[in-house]
């Protein structure tokens, strides 16, 4: 068979009507562990829609497209397409693993949780005829003994960074969290052999970790960072702020070459945090200033995440957020408006307050528009949230934010350092700017 694997777009900008074409697009790298997984009788295409136009009259036999929430609507058209042409489509990843009746009205099947385990039966029956409306597969170990095919990934523009996971899952329980439902707060690792055989036989020397928290187990994060640093690699990853009550942990870290990770903080509103159940943020915000400092002593430049629209949210803890983060100079920063992402506690609180708009299912409503509120706040209007938000995005990615961030002491390593952290910056901005009110999905018919 030839089976088409396929990475959806987010949408298309109101204004021109073009789809949206992500200049920081990284390697899917659900795709390329699908791609290993299949037998190698299969022939494999790959489109990524973010970057590129899916031929949809190109010869397939089976089309497998993975689903982020912001991303089904999107999803949805394309399976269409591929019906309308009787090729039979599979959904999968985690909107489809949330929403899987949702997703089965769009589909001729629909695998919920990991693929790992089913992934070749899905083929098997797709082959001979018998392809199944739904399968189920276990939240496990990442691709167990499994080495991701990135030849799929040729010709097409990436970001410079070669993804590779160690752990899937994170033990916190955040209220906005899709992760803790999908995972119901477990964590599933890799073996640190099979990790470092793999970043052996591909030869590379950058990598973004894509674990929800990679910081999660500690001693086992302590056993990965042992093993990279005879490897003398750099990478990036995703962490919790407690990380930095663990000083061996954080010397583990620098030594194996950790430039720096994501970190939610989220808000520095104590309040804010305990609305939001970010577990290892509260009791600390008052101290921020403390846990910011052992990063920076311990070499590592970091991309800030803040969510804005907790129910004690106010244009003043706006601003204070936006402070903070002007005021400890962060490599990076994300302002994001608090979404209700389907099955979590968050979603289920609006919906039974009445708060959720779109007909509560913003992800595919034709009026819905990324970084837009999709609830009614507590303290102002959807509309002002939105409009507060972009104003906090806006000033933080200003040119004279970029230069003050970017000449900060702690990353003025090289020349080659403040090159990078200057593109990204911009590349970050304008990209921002692309994104802001982006309709989801490319038609305006109803889903």
């Amino acid at each position: 068979m030839i089976i088409t694997l396929i990475r959806p777009n987010l949408g298309i900008n109101t204004h021109t009507a073009k789809p949206f074409v992500d200049k920081g697009a990284m390697e899917p790298l659900e795709m390329a562990v699908l791609a290993a997984l299949t037998p190698s009788k299969h022939q494999i295409k790959f489109f990524d829609d973010r970057i590129e136009t899916i031929n949809y009259d190109e010869p397939t036999h089976l089309v497998g497209i993975t689903v982020e929430i912001y991303t089904a609507r999107r999803a949805y058209e394309i399976a269409t397409e591929y019906r309308k042409r009787n090729v039979k489509v599979v959904l999968g990843g985690m909107h489809p693993t949330l929403m899987p009746e949702e997703a089965a009205c769009n589909a001729d099947a629909v695998v919920a949780g990991d693929a790992e385990t089913i992934w070749e039966k899905v083929i098997y029956d797709a082959e001979h005829h018998n392809l199944q409306p739904y399968y189920y597969g276990q939240p496990g170990i990442p691709h167990p003994k499994i080495i991701p095919r990135k030849d799929i990934y040729q010709l097409k523009n990436y970001m410079p960074y070669y993804l590779i996971q160690f752990g899937r899952g994170c033990r916190y329980a955040c209220s906005y969290c899709a992760i803790s439902v999908y995972f119901n707060k477990n964590c599933y690792y890799r073996s640190v052999n099979d990790v470092i055989a793999e970043i052996e036989k591909q030869g590379t020397d950058f990598l973004f970790f894509v674990d929800d928290n990679i910081v999660a187990q500690p001693q086992l994060a302590k056993e990965l960072f042992k093993a990279l640093i005879p490897l003398k690699i750099k990478w990036m990853g995703q962490g919790s702020l407690d990380m930095t009550k663990d000083l061996e942990l954080m010397r583990l870290m620098q030594k194996s070459g950790c430039l720096g990770n994501v970190i939610g903080f989220e808000t520095v509103s104590e309040k804010g945090l305990k609305l939001l159940n970010k577990t290892p943020n509260i009791g600390i915000s008052n101290n921020f200033s403390e846990q910011i400092k052992i990063l920076n002593d311990h070499g590592l430049s970091n991309w800030a995440a803040f969510v804005i629209g907790h129910d004690s949210e106010t244009e003043q803890t706006m601003q204070e957020t936006l402070q903070f983060a002007l005021k400890h100079k962060f490599a990076f920063a994300a302002f994001n408006i608090l979404m209700p992402y389907p099955k979590t506690e968050l979603y289920n609180q609006l919906h039974s307050e009445n708060r959720l708009l779109y007909d509560e299912k913003w992800w595919i409503h034709n009026d819905y528009k990324f970084n837009t509120a999709a609830f009614i706040p507590k303290n102002m209007t959807p509309e002002q949230l939105t409009k507060q938000c972009a104003a906090l995005k806006k000033e933080w990615s200003s040119f004279s934010s970029i230069i003050t961030r970017t000449l900060n002491i702690r990353n003025l390593k090289s020349a080659a350092g403040i090159t990078m952290l200057l593109r990204l910056n911009i590349l970050f901005r304008i990209e921002a700017l692309k994104k802001h009110k982006l309709k989801l999905g490319y038609t305006s018919k109803t889903l």
